[in-house]
């Protein structure tokens, strides 16, 4: 008895340790490799230990947001969506208030520079007042402006973008006319790393759907945000729990149960690799 008691006293101090490696334990051994490509600490991803603390950048209504905010909500996901910053007032910043997100607007034009603009976004995104001590993972989500190649790599295989086409078709805006203009049988969204190349980071996943002989820009526009509503929150999550990191310019991924549930996927959710 005497020897477990001992044993259990060892296991509750290593367990409050402040070492990244040791509070880690053996929950995170197996990220040695990835973490240290990614930049990210074993902390990152302990399964069930922590959140992961996650920062959503937008320009606009804020709809991809909104249901990325619906699934970090809930008790039993790692994510943790501690702040929204947007480029000027955008609407979305009020959903993000509503569910009493910090909000930050940096309208561009009150910089002198792209480079103070960016570097009052990384300093939001890394200040403990606003982010609980720095963000791990970054979503845009219909965030407009192109990010340089200096930023990206303060950020890299942290930083994700949804995109409403199947990548590399149809990069940059209109890409549901730009579908239809090329005879597409079918079209999606994609979820990819962030670059400094217009929508040309590493593809992490996609989700397609069939173009329709009578579709409009609007009609296709309106399923693939479908799509994007449930494939945002799927790869949030699971590169909450450390299913997905990025090695070089290659996407690895191991399969694995999700928690949480998303409006018309099937539960449980699980990440396939």
């Amino acid at each position: 008895f005497f020897c477990l008691l001992v044993l259990l006293l060892l296991w509750c101090r290593l367990m409050r340790s402040s070492l990244p490696g040791v509070r880690s334990g053996l929950w995170g051994i197996w990220l040695i490799g990835p973490a240290a490509m990614t930049g990210f600490s074993l902390t990152h991803y302990q399964h069930g230990i922590e959140d992961v603390k996650t920062a959503v950048m937008i320009s606009g209504r804020g709809s991809n947001m909104a249901a990325l905010l619906d699934y970090a909500t809930q008790p039993e996901t790692r994510p943790e969506i501690v702040l929204v910053v947007a480029d000027g007032p955008a609407p979305g910043l009020d959903i993000a208030a509503r569910h009493g997100i910090k909000t930050l607007a940096l309208p561009r034009p009150d910089f002198a520079s792209r480079r103070d603009h960016e570097a009052a976004i990384k300093d939001a995104l890394t200040t403990d007042a606003l982010t609980k001590g720095g963000v791990e993972l970054i979503c845009l989500a219909g965030y407009m402006r192109l990010l340089s190649a200096d930023f990206c790599r303060d950020f890299e295989g942290r930083m994700i973008n949804i995109h409403p086409s199947l990548l590399p078709l149809h990069k940059g805006l209109d890409t549901h006319q730009k579908a239809i203009d090329a005879g597409d049988a079918v079209h999606g969204c994609s979820v990819h790393f962030v670059t400094a190349g217009m929508d040309d980071g590493p593809v992490i996943a996609q989700r397609q759907l069939a173009v329709h002989a009578d579709d409009t820009a609007d009609s296709l526009a309106g399923r693939v945000l479908g799509l994007e509503h449930q494939l945002y929150p799927l790869v949030l999550g699971a590169m909450a729990e450390g299913l997905i990191t990025l090695k070089g310019e290659t996407v690895e991924h191991r399969s694995g149960p999700l928690p949480g549930v998303i409006t018309d996927l099937t539960s449980p959710l699980t990440w396939q690799a």
